[in-house]
């Protein structure tokens, strides 16, 4: 059944190559757009969006290594490993589950999600959007994705659990950040 939602999804693919072309760059250039989105937010947002900033990147970290984790017990080959797969890009034959694009995307839509929400629905549609497109290039099977949104969840919700733990050390952050700043506008500014 994995299988068949894969090839059902991937075969919409070599039809279109404006929907192949947007497929390609999300699936590429994604975690750019979510790097791009958290600067914008830190360069721009108060205390509570640089704190929230700091979280959702923690979240994502510890989301790649909840997968990097997953794949010393389990070893699934990607699609174009165990089937015919006419890929739109190139990828390594490392394990495809749970995708990382993924589950990186989603860990810091949902870490942010859980503080602001409106901001943080658009981003859980982008990552959800990611993950459509990781097995549209013929990178990952539907089953990758589901499990990467679990893992996504789950860490995000870990996270939020001991955030008391880490908004000390954000806080920090935050300020040596805004100490520097300040340094900075001073010597511009004399």
């Amino acid at each position: 059944m994995n299988y068949e939602l894969f090839k059902a999804i991937h075969n919409l693919s070599h039809h279109s190559t404006i929907l192949d072309g947007m497929m390609i760059f999300i699936s590429e250039k994604a975690i750019y757009l979510y790097a791009l989105m958290l600067l914008a937010i830190w360069l721009f947002g108060g205390h509570s969006y640089k704190k929230s900033v700091l979280q959702a990147g923690f979240t994502g970290i510890l989301g790649l290594v909840f997968n990097y984790l997953i794949t010393l017990i389990y070893q699934e080959p990607r699609p174009f490993v165990a089937h015919h797969v006419d890929v739109l890009i190139h990828h390594a034959a490392d394990a495809s589950f749970p995708s990382d694009h993924t589950t990186g995307a989603l860990a810091i839509s949902i870490a942010f999600w859980l503080v602001h929400r409106k901001i943080g629905t658009f981003m859980i549609a982008f990552g959800l959007l990611t993950g459509f497109s990781r097995i549209w290039v013929g990178h990952h099977y539907p089953v990758d994705v589901l499990g990467s949104i679990l893992v996504a969840i789950l860490v995000s919700l870990i996270v939020l659990k001991f955030s008391k733990y880490l908004h000390p050390i954000f806080d920090w952050i935050i300020s040596l950040y805004d100490s520097i700043v300040r340094r900075v506008r001073k010597l511009i500014f004399r």
